[in-house]
């Protein structure tokens, strides 16, 4: 019986992680035999929690792939990686060198010294780091501080379409909207018209493909598909309350109905426009 290899994978990046994830995964093609135990480590910003990764290499010694443009985070994780006889390779740091020598144009100070990253790169870190913290109503007190929130009902891909949003430098917070509950206070009181609050968005989902939706994910987590929840009739009315609920505010409303992750939030982004707010 012929046993794989294995080896630990660590890959490091400042933003989203799913660069370097991709770029992991497509060599990982020209191995058979051999099983990779990913480590993915994202938004890694702070030294400390730089530190935190790299005793976790530590623990289990691998090859480290990373993303930053911080030439501190760089040494850093060169040396530790030294330490450990561990080689690592900055993704960053070869295409760079490789496009400068071809041009015969001088990189900007990369890496010997901290390169200037530009607004956008910081916007979406913000963005993101907002949108995990406030996905699915978690936090409800600072909403006045997100670009886009988009209200629906469960299984209306708020969540997603707001992690897009995020990758593209918008901050978005996501509430469900469910029947008996009240929304968050402070979004209630928030004027929609008074473009120095966030746009909200209420999300519609046709209700035959939403009852689907739901009775799918049920079956993946093994939990019993007949509930209120997959109820035709009750979603029925769960949906039509919901989007009532939004045109007495004057909330626009976008059907997600077999629209993309991608569609959608375009359609997010053209109201955002229009009105001509102002990202946070």
């Amino acid at each position: 019986m012929t046993h794989l290899k294995e080896s630990h994978i660590h890959l490091i990046s400042d933003a989203t992680g799913e660069t370097v994830l991709q770029i992991f995964q497509a060599c990982t093609t020209y191995f058979k035999g051999v099983e990779f135990h990913e480590h993915v480590w994202s938004l890694i910003r702070t030294k400390t929690h730089l530190e935190k990764v790299l005793q976790r290499v530590k623990e289990q010694p691998g090859i480290v792939f990373f993303t930053t443009s911080d030439p501190e985070k760089k040494l850093l994780i060169e040396e530790e990686c030294e330490k450990l006889n561990v080689p690592t390779f900055n993704l960053l740091e070869h295409p760079v060198s490789v496009i400068s020598e071809y041009l015969g144009v001088e990189t900007v100070d990369f890496p010997k010294t901290k390169r200037k990253l530009d607004e956008a790169y910081f916007r979406r870190i913000d963005a993101m780091d907002f949108t995990m913290r406030h996905d699915d109503g978690q936090i409800n007190d600072d909403l006045d501080q997100a670009d886009i929130i988009l209200v629906g009902v469960s299984r209306t891909s708020k969540s997603p379409t707001c992690i897009y949003l995020a990758n593209k430098g918008y901050k978005a917070a996501n509430i469900p909207y469910v029947m008996e509950c009240p929304l968050p206070q402070q979004l209630l009181e928030m004027d929609s018209s008074d473009l120095k609050n966030p746009l909200i968005v209420g999300l519609h989902q046709d209700v035959q493909l939403l009852v689907k939706i739901r009775t799918n994910r049920l079956r993946m987590l093994n939990s019993d598909s007949n509930t209120s929840y997959t109820d035709l009739d009750l979603v029925k009315k769960e949906v039509n309350q919901a989007r009532r609920f939004y045109s007495e505010r004057k909330w626009p409303i976008i059907d997600v109905t077999g629209r993309s992750i991608e569609e959608t939030s375009a359609a997010v982004l053209q109201i955002y426009q229009k009105t001509g707010r102002e990202r946070h």
